[in-house]
């Protein structure tokens, strides 16, 4: 009998390093077989995980029910070995199967090597993540999966030591999940991964980190990568004096030995789980037998001597050695495992290519049908039959190439009126209808709790509602769903100790405590990618990101992370994250962003909420905390001082998302506008009542959504005109509105005048009052602007100013 101190080299069986064998073997098989099928033209691109499989196996053997994986593209058999991927599924992604059952990480929409599990049921709840392991949904871009992995240790450090999340059993058993993160070494340049890095040891959260190291980062070798060649190197004064003191645990262990590998892991996953240190291991010596990718070959830039190692050191030839050596296994047992590996390859290869290409038989034949139908019928006989033969002879046919040969089969019929033009017509509208479903779904939440689903509960007021500085609103607010809502917690760059740069958060962590108000280091990416993966693990943080100009250090994992996450998962993942800055106008270059039109095009996918005033945002975070869904919420910069009566429901009333407010009704033109510059129009519409010009202002209050029930249209009707007047530069989000109302809502029809856009100069804005003067609109430019539109409509009633 083994000892319980025996190793973990002493307690493996034959059965289980002959099983780890196989699963090598397939995934092995699975990568080569993947690079044929690319060059053979029924996928697009390949990447893929070889050379890395025994590392993967060593580190699959200790993740456990309730742990979280955030890693990349080359961890295909990590996922075969913890069981959440199968042979098919691999190769369903590799050819973009839509069906959700056959591709459960993306439903098609990412290539293959992308990998997630699903965390949501069909109702889009959650399911319980401690009765599976977890892996967060892949990202390509390089280095950008540890901001997230940063979140998802560290909501374990949340549900150990906060004792009011000790209930949320499906999410965590006393924090004792660890975040499995990997990446490869020429990754680590990256500036994330230093961010991160840094992050998870100031907060000792249970993170291990795997380098996969082959010594490449596509072409360029270690030493053009990483001072001194090695990432553990340059991080070992992140490694712990003590057992009891603050940083890392570092490990260095080769990539194709597979004892050590096994011994490392079971030490640096104990040391991670039970004493929440987070941890990294540089695996070295690792080997990419076919290079980074599909789109070249390795042979043009290693050389000879390395190829020779590399075929020497490969993982899988070390592996076998030792298990002949060590007698577990004979030649012809070895020779048999990697005889079935290949067959099991093939037959689920075959059977993911033919689930694939028959999902999509039925639309190809069914189209051919209509068209030839079509040709009988029509005057264009001989143009629709070669249409139709040129869709007849298409090799490996995808859904696009149907598709296509309908529309441009249906030109020529344009002036028919025939049975088989209309079933033509018929197809094509279902078929585009299932295809936006599996091309264009889960943008936002399609479950009971998307936030346009949450009910809208009024601001009500008693006669002694007290006028309070506009912060206090929002201080009332965090501080009722914090006392409602363990889940709730705010971090952020000065949020906690001294209640945040305007006061919002004063006095919460004094009351509710540091694991609920946290104040963070100046690292604006690892502060999004902290909430996301605390979202992730069923918490509900606030984010701050302290003044809107320093969203930009975030945008990349607020895009490509974040706002991408239900769509890529079609509805699989979701982390409802708030994220709260500040912004528009006040003095100078960095402290007066509005880089509006950016982030717009940068997240679609969350919600981009602009209130004028706190009470205002105070009724978005109530709905959001209701929903499922990712939104960022900008605060008016210059509006905390100003004075606010305060709801005597602060805490239980909602804003609806994607309806504008009337703030002035008027009759000769519409100015539609948001945040900050709802005072300085206001301003200005009083001034042009003065000249006879009735302007109706409008605040949207949110950009995405925006205008659901077109009522900016309903007013355009009754005035005709429309500006509308932002303090982003020139063509950003003015020009947006502008899209939505004239082309989206088809307010065209009811102008009289060009509809006309009024924004900021194309440059930053200069320091001072006369800085912001001359940079950004102020009322005299809305005036102006205004009374122009109305001059060339009525020159008489209103002769040019100068």
């Amino acid at each position: 009998m083994q000892t319980a101190e025996a190793s973990i080299t002493q307690r493996l069986t034959s059965e289980e390093i002959l099983n780890d064998y196989r699963i090598a073997w397939e995934s092995r098989q699975a990568s080569l077989a993947g690079r044929k099928e690319v060059f053979m033209g029924k996928a697009k691109f390949g990447i893929f995980g070889d050379g890395k499989e025994v590392a993967q196996l060593a580190m699959a053997k200790f993740f456990q029910n309730g742990d979280f994986r955030s890693g990349y593209y080359r961890d295909q058999t990590f996922m075969f070995a913890i069981g959440e991927l199968t042979l098919q599924q691999y190769f369903a992604q590799l050819y973009a199967h839509t069906d959700v059952e056959a591709e459960p990480s993306t439903a098609g929409r990412a290539m293959n090597g992308h990998f997630g599990t699903r965390l949501l049921d069909d109702e889009g709840k959650w399911k319980n993540l401690m009765e599976q392991k977890n892996s967060s949904s892949d990202i390509s871009p390089t280095a950008a999966q540890m901001p997230r992995l940063v979140g998802l240790a560290y909501a374990s450090k949340l549900y150990r030591q906060n004792q009011a999340l000790q209930g949320m059993k499906e999410f965590s058993v006393n924090g004792n999940e660890v975040a499995f993160g990997t990446i490869g070494n020429a990754s680590t340049s990256e500036g994330m991964f230093f961010e991160a890095i840094n992050a998870a040891g100031v907060l000792q959260v249970p993170m291990l980190v795997s380098v996969w190291d082959d010594a490449y980062g596509i072409s360029v070798p270690a030493e053009y990568q990483t001072t001194k060649g090695s990432i553990s190197e340059i991080l070992a004064g992140f490694q712990r004096n003590t057992q009891e003191g603050q940083g890392y645990e570092i490990f260095k262990v080769k990539g194709w030995d597979y004892t050590a590998l096994c011994e490392t892991y079971e030490a640096a996953v104990r040391v991670c789980r039970e004493q929440h240190v987070p941890v990294l291991i540089h695996v070295e010596e690792m080997t990419q037998p076919q290079g980074h990718s599909t789109s070249g070959s390795h042979e043009r830039y290693k050389s000879k001597e390395r190829l020779e190692w590399e075929a020497e050191y490969d993982c899988l030839k070390k592996m076998r050695e030792w298990i002949l050596g060590t007698g577990v296994a004979t030649v012809e047992q070895l020779d048999q495992i990697e005889a079935e590996a290949k067959d099991a390859v093939k037959t689920a290869r075959a059977n993911a290519w033919n689930e694939f290409a028959s999902s999509i038989k039925v639309d190809h034949e069914e189209a051919l049908r209509l068209l030839d139908a079509l040709a009988n019928d029509s005057d264009h006989i001989t143009e629709i039959a070669t249409i139709a033969e040129e869709l007849r002879k298409t090799a490996n046919p995808i859904r696009s190439d149907a598709v296509r040969a309908v529309r441009k089969a249906l030109r020529y019929v344009r002036d028919e009126n025939n049975q088989a033009k209309r079933d033509l017509i018929g197809w094509l509208e279902q078929v585009m209808g299932e295809n936006a479903d599996r091309y264009n779904s889960y943008l936002y939440s399609q479950s009971e709790e998307a936030v346009l689903q949450v009910e809208e509960v009024k601001a009500e007021y008693e006669e002694n509602s007290p006028v309070v500085d506009g912060r206090e609103v929002l201080q009332a607010c965090f501080d009722a769903m914090l006392s409602r809502d363990p889940r709730v917690f705010a971090i952020g760059e000065d949020v906690g100790f001294i209640g945040d740069v305007n006061q919002a958060f004063a006095g919460l962590q004094e009351k509710y405590g540091e694991l609920r108000i946290t104040d963070t280091g100046i690292r604006e990416c690892t502060i999004i990618g902290q909430g996301i993966g605390a979202a992730l693990r069923g918490l509900r943080p606030i984010t701050e990101i302290q003044y809107l100009d320093y969203l930009l250090y975030a945008i990349q994992t607020l895009s490509d992370d974040l706002a991408s996450l239900q769509y890529r998962t079609k509805g699989g993942q979701k982390a409802p994250l708030i994220v709260r800055t500040r912004g528009h106008r006040l003095e100078g270059i960095w402290h007066s962003g509005s880089p509006i039109g950016m982030i717009l095009h940068s997240i679609r996918g969350m919600h981009v909420l602009v209130p004028r005033n706190m009470t205002q945002a105070a009724g978005f975070y109530n709905a959001l905390l209701k929903s499922d869904e990712p939104a960022l919420i900008i605060e008016c910069l210059n509006g905390y001082r100003l004075k606010e009566r305060i709801p005597s429901n602060i805490g239980e009333f909602t804003l609806p998302l994607g309806r504008p407010e009337v703030l002035k009704e008027g009759t000769d033109i519409t100015i539609v506008t948001y945040g900050s510059m709802c005072r300085i129009v206001m301003e200005a519409a009083k001034q042009l009542e003065e000249f006879g010009i009735s302007a109706e202002v409008i605040d949207v209050q949110t950009l995405l959504p925006f205008d659901i029930e077109h009522m900016i249209t309903d007013s355009i009707r009754k005035t005709n005109r429309v500006l509308f007047a932002d303090e982003d530069v020139p063509g950003g989000a003015s020009a947006y509105m502008m899209q939505q109302v004239v082309d989206e809502q088809g307010a065209w029809r009811w102008l009289d005048s060009k509809p006309q856009c009024l924004s900021a100069q194309p440059h930053r804005p200069a320091y001072s009052s006369d800085g912001d003067y001359f940079s950004k609109p102020n009322s005299e430019d809305v005036f102006e602007t205004v009374y122009e539109m109305m001059h060339e409509a009525d020159p008489k009633a209103y002769p040019k100013i100068y």
